[in-house]
């Protein structure tokens, strides 16, 4: 098994990133745009979101293939295969003409683009001894989240600059340097034992996987956050893209760059979760992501930005610490178990803008903001209940 600080540790780790950094890039070009993409096409702002919400949908629901796919067929393979032909739909992208065509790729990309995320952690179950496992998944987490950053940054700049059609071009020679440096790096798997591809036999993983309370309060937790967190972005570029603030696309894009602060939350939470029940840890970053999202109400821009700031650390820090715990308490088919907690993940970026777009009807970003507490305010409840759930289960554990 691969120690932690070996160089081994340090090239799959790196490669893991870098995919990761790839895939969440990707996924987020469209997020600075979306203003400028429902003016180009002369649609709706919750329509020029389809752009964001038919990727991550696609992805969320292509975990169930991948995940299961991977427990029988191997991890690196996949990975390999779907970054690739994710890096070629990025490269069409940038030559439709028409909406309905950038969401029927889109569509397409959201599928491709779940190879990695399904298969990623699982990978890293097989192959890491667990302190090992719990400081890649934190640094992975990180990749995630600049490849958040990056995406939204050669969107916006790009856009701003060149066009929106011109950031997809850019963003595929970012990806095509990605795939390349992932294959060199990542090395071959050792300790992944396949098993028979049986269909009744996935879905039995899965419903097993879902019976159990130890993970099904972590999907939920997961993905009702990200239901919240990433939405809250989409909504926030069109206060900012209107009086007072009349921020272009290249400044809307710079926004994003509070992901960094995200970058450093997950990163802490392997070390944090050495030492804290990582149920704690997901109530923390809660409670750390509801202070955030109270902080947006101010006008003042620079307030905003600490709010988002904050946010992203709290919503990171508790994401980084569901997933490992996923990943360390499924019992057989790890990729299933954090291919469903991915599903639940992608499926609640998908829906929360549908939940909150009434709020933003009425009240405009106030009502995002309520809308947003009353949810994070179950989660919160579901980490404590998670928590109490582990320590009766360590108290009745034969000593």
């Amino acid at each position: 098994m691969i120690v932690s600080g070996s160089s081994a540790f340090w090239r799959a780790t790196l490669a893991l990133c870098l995919g990761s950094f790839m895939i969440f890039a990707n996924v987020y070009i469209t997020q600075p745009l979306l203003p400028m993409l429902a003016q180009a096409f002369e649609v709706s702002a919750l329509e020029a979101g389809w752009t964001f919400t038919v990727t991550t949908l696609t992805l969320g629901l292509s975990l169930l293939i991948w995940g299961p796919l991977s427990d029988a067929l191997g991890r690196r393979w996949i990975m390999l295969l779907t970054m690739g032909g994710a890096t070629l739909v990025t490269l069409m992208l940038s030559f439709i003409e028409h909406y309905t065509a950038m969401l029927a790729l889109r569509a397409v990309q959201g599928v491709l683009l779940a190879g990695l995320p399904a298969v990623a952690i699982a990978w890293m179950g097989d192959e890491f001894e667990r302190e090992a496992m719990l400081v890649a998944v934190g640094l992975y987490i990180g990749g995630n989240s600049l490849g958040g950053i990056s995406g939204r940054l050669i969107g916006g700049f790009v856009g701003d600059w060149l066009g929106w059609s011109n950031a997809f071009l850019v963003m595929t020679l970012v990806s095509l340097f990605c795939l390349v440096v992932f294959a060199l790096l990542l090395p071959e798997s050792r300790h992944f034992r396949p098993q028979p591809l049986k269909p009744g036999r996935m879905l039995a993983d899965l419903g097993s996987h879902l019976r159990n309370p130890v993970l099904l309060l972590a999907y939920l937790i997961g993905g009702f956050n990200f239901f919240i967190f990433i939405n809250q972005y989409s909504y926030i570029t069109f206060v900012l893209s209107e009086a007072p603030y009349s921020l272009p696309a290249s400044v809307l894009g710079m926004l994003f760059l509070t992901y960094l602060s995200g970058t450093f939350g997950s990163a802490i939470s392997g070390k944090v979760g050495q030492k804290l029940a990582q149920p704690l840890c997901m109530a923390l970053g809660v409670l750390i992501l509801m202070t955030g999202t109270l902080l947006t109400l101010s006008d003042t821009l620079w307030l905003i930005i600490v709010g988002f700031l904050v946010n992203s650390f709290g919503f990171f820090f508790a994401h980084s610490s569901a997933s490992s715990w996923v990943s360390q308490n499924a019992r057989h088919a790890r990729a299933s178990a954090s291919s469903l907690y991915l599903l639940f993940y992608y499926t609640g970026a998908s829906c929360g803008g549908f939940y909150l777009h009434p709020f933003w009807e009425r009240l405009g970003w106030q009502g995002v903001v309520l809308g947003s507490l009353i949810v994070l305010a179950g989660t919160l409840t579901l980490s404590l209940v998670l928590y109490r759930l582990q320590q009766t289960r360590l108290a009745a554990a034969p000593a």
